[in-house]
């Protein structure tokens, strides 16, 4: 038996990324980006005032000082002139500061008649300018390789990004193993279970991006195993859940290599998971997973093993699953020589 920190060593040598695909903003959110994107404009654009009030030379602004208001700027709509001594312009959230002012005087502080705007006493000190460039300059890189979330997308959007190149979603194939497994809803008969693991396995797969397909339940003959590899032919990554260990009924590991697969390992020392093989095929190069048929270790080898993997496939650092330490509230007997507990 190997480690599982070498079981893991062995799987990343079998992953490498797939290929990338562009695909539209819009539809890139929990998608892994694989190439940096660099903007090509300021963030903000221009000097943008903070709030509602009036822009003017900050040289000028003092309480009872005086101004006349010789035009208006607003989101979008900018003021086509300059702010020069003694003058004012009525601005807006949003709004482009004018040439020649450097400071919005809020609305608060203002006495307006007409034309003419007095500042009033105890004036808010703070200038209200957002500078050009604040949030980002023009060649700033939002740095590739990344699972994007949704407030990437608002910044890639913020840099007029239309289109990002991420990595194609990786195609995996669920096979799972067992006579005596049908799918959930069925009439059961005597001996025979729901197949629960896939479906735990499938989600936890889809949460990181990958087109899982759940092929039909396998029975245990060689046959059956043989059509399940031709359905999983264009996969990137083999899923098997049962039929891994040694015994008579367990025909994974002889139905895989009988296609080509070429071993990494079997068995580990880490309980729940044991029975873990991983391999790959020589004709497609596809990978194979194969898991315990046991439903908790088919979920901790999922996170402990499959995740990794697949982070990797999607272009993201091989590394493995967070570890984190805790205080165990009652005593856990030892599962066997060498082994390690593991807690999803």
């Amino acid at each position: 038996m190997i480690t599982v920190d070498q079981a893991l060593a062995f799987i990343f040598d079998l992953v490498s990324p797939v290929e990338t695909e562009t695909i539209p903003l819009r539809t890139a959110n929990g998608r892994v980006l694989r190439s940096d994107v660099i903007s090509g404009r300021d963030q903000p654009p221009a000097p943008m005032s903070a709030m509602d009030g009036y822009a003017a030379r900050n040289i000028e602004v003092s309480e009872g000082a005086a101004f006349t208001v010789i035009g208006e700027a607003a989101a979008g709509r900018p003021f086509a002139g300059s702010v020069g001594v003694g003058q004012a312009v009525r601005i807006f959230t949003g709004g482009v500061v004018p040439p020649g002012a450097d400071r919005v005087v809020i609305q608060e502080d203002v006495t307006r008649d007409g034309d003419r705007i007095t500042l009033g006493k105890k004036l808010d000190t703070a200038t209200y300018v957002r500078p050009a460039g604040a949030d980002f300059a023009k060649g700033f890189a939002f740095e590739a390789p990344r699972m994007l979330r949704p407030v990437d997308l608002g910044l890639l959007a913020t840099m007029n990004t239309g289109e990002v190149t991420v990595t194609r979603r990786p195609r995996v194939a669920i096979v799972s193993t067992g006579d005596e497994i049908r799918p959930p809803g069925s009439d059961l008969g005597p001996g025979e279970i729901p197949g629960s693991n896939a479906y735990a396995v499938a989600a936890l797969i889809e949460d990181l991006g990958a087109e899982t397909r759940i092929l039909p339940f396998c029975p245990d003959q060689m046959s059956a195993l043989d059509q399940a590899f031709d359905l999983a032919s264009d996969a990137d990554l083999i899923v098997t859940i049962g039929g891994a260990s040694v015994g008579d009924h367990d025909l994974v590991q002889d139905a895989a290599k009988d296609r080509g697969l070429s071993t990494s390992f079997y068995k580990i020392a880490m309980r729940p998971g044991k029975p873990l093989m991983a391999g790959r095929f020589e004709e497609n190069g596809a990978v194979l997973i194969g898991l315990p048929g046991n439903p908790v270790s088919s979920v901790v080898c999922t996170i402990v093993f499959v995740l990794p993997a697949l982070r990797a496939l999607l272009g993201l650092p091989a590394k493995p699953a967070p570890r984190l330490t805790t205080t165990l509230v009652a005593p856990v007997a030892k599962n066997g020589p060498g082994s390690t507990i593991c807690v999803p």
